[in-house]
């Protein structure tokens, strides 16, 4: 295969050995160092929130960050747990790959480079759009960054994959790092793109939706059980490190759900994040839960079109349009510009039920479906 654009196929080689649990890599090694944090020590982040910050609080989801967090998974040496049909699927693909500059650069426990996953820019951001933000950070940054990740785990800059991380110029680096995000992403992550965002999409709309009518204190609620909201604070409690206290007076906070980051809620606030709160979207667990798509009605399908017969048929139980998203693996824009139509034409009607609305069939609606042999 030649010479990868960190060092020799040997290398490489010795990587895919170890996805096939023949060895171990030295990222493997140096990374297990740094994953346990100090036995009974009890970890606590607050965040103030100022007058001005409620309203900047918002929302995105990151195709760059999965991806990267899919590559630990993928990679780590703890259970993918409910990722596990995923990385069945996947598993050939990752003997082309050899993965461990990533690896070596986000240890479980210390330092990731900012610039390998630089904050969305906006809610719905692509990987394109996050991949070229990565391929155009200056060297001087690519250089630092890498640096102190690597010094804060031990052994990992003397590798042979540390070396060459650090070899120069590093404009080179960056861009042998940025090809092979690009190649984690087109392996492990592209093909499962839709329903993973739908999944991203259902908890944001959710969030932003309870945010609006119950304030912080019911964003917050059921967000994640080391996470709350008491006030005009947000506590984070449990992961790594050392305690910490921000004010944040009115730099505002981005949620960030994820469907790979699963072991922890995680504060960031180094620049050039905003203070951001990164959290295992619910329903991660049923990501990969083979379910059997209900096929609508082919009349009825005629008639309305096979997406909006497909949420007619679905909604003879109440369920809101985040339910809808998950379980239909569907964008939430598309849910809700065809709940829309249906709701226009008399189907369906809307139920607010405390933070949320829940949409069921009216008695055209079920007539309709009824009368199509459903």
């Amino acid at each position: 295969m030649g010479t990868g654009p960190f060092g020799e196929t040997g290398a490489a080689g010795a990587a895919r050995s170890a996805h096939r649990g023949e060895g171990a890599t030295v990222a493997a090694t140096v990374s297990a160092t740094a994953e346990t944090p100090a036995p009974g020590v009890a970890v606590t982040v607050t965040l103030r929130l100022g007058p001005a910050d409620p309203h900047r609080v918002r929302f995105a989801r990151s195709p760059l960050f999965e991806t990267l967090a899919a590559v630990r998974v993928a990679t780590g040496p703890q259970p993918p747990g409910a990722h596990a049909p995923w990385l069945k699927d996947v598993r050939p693909r990752l003997r082309d790959l050899d993965l461990r500059p990533l690896t070596l650069l986000q240890p479980r426990r210390g330092y990731s480079p900012d610039f390998l996953s630089p904050p969305p820019a906006g809610p719905r951001e692509t990987f394109a759009q996050g991949l070229a933000r990565l391929a155009a950070t200056p060297g001087v940054q690519v250089r630092a960054e890498i640096a102190r990740s690597l010094a804060e785990t031990p052994g990992a800059a003397g590798s042979a994959a540390g070396r060459a991380l650090l070899a120069p110029p590093p404009e080179a680096v960056r861009a042998a790092l940025a090809e092979l995000v690009r190649a984690a992403w087109d392996a492990l992550l592209a093909p499962y793109w839709t329903r993973v965002e739908a999944l991203l999409e259902a908890d944001l709309a959710l969030r932003a939706r309870r945010l609006a009518e119950g304030g912080l204190e019911a964003l917050f609620a059921g967000l994640h059980p080391g996470v709350r909201g008491c006030g005009d604070l947000v506590v984070r409690e449990g992961g790594y490190g050392g305690d910490e206290h921000r004010d944040l007076a009115g730099e505002g906070l981005l949620l960030v759900p994820s469907a790979f980051k699963t072991d922890e809620a995680v504060v960031v606030l180094d620049a050039p994040w905003q203070p951001t709160l990164i959290y295992p979207a619910p329903g991660h667990g049923t990501l990969w839960e083979r379910r059997a798509r209900p096929a609508p009605d082919a009349a009825l399908a005629r008639l309305l079109g096979r997406t909006r017969a497909l949420l007619l048929t679905a909604l003879g139980e109440p369920a809101s349009t985040s339910g809808l998203c998950a379980r239909h693996a569907l964008a939430l824009g598309t849910v809700s510009e065809h709940l829309g139509v249906l709701r226009a034409a008399g189907l369906v009607v809307g139920e607010r039920q405390r933070h949320e609305v829940r949409y069921r069939r009216t008695g055209l609606g079920d007539a309709v479906v009824r009368g199509t042999g459903r």
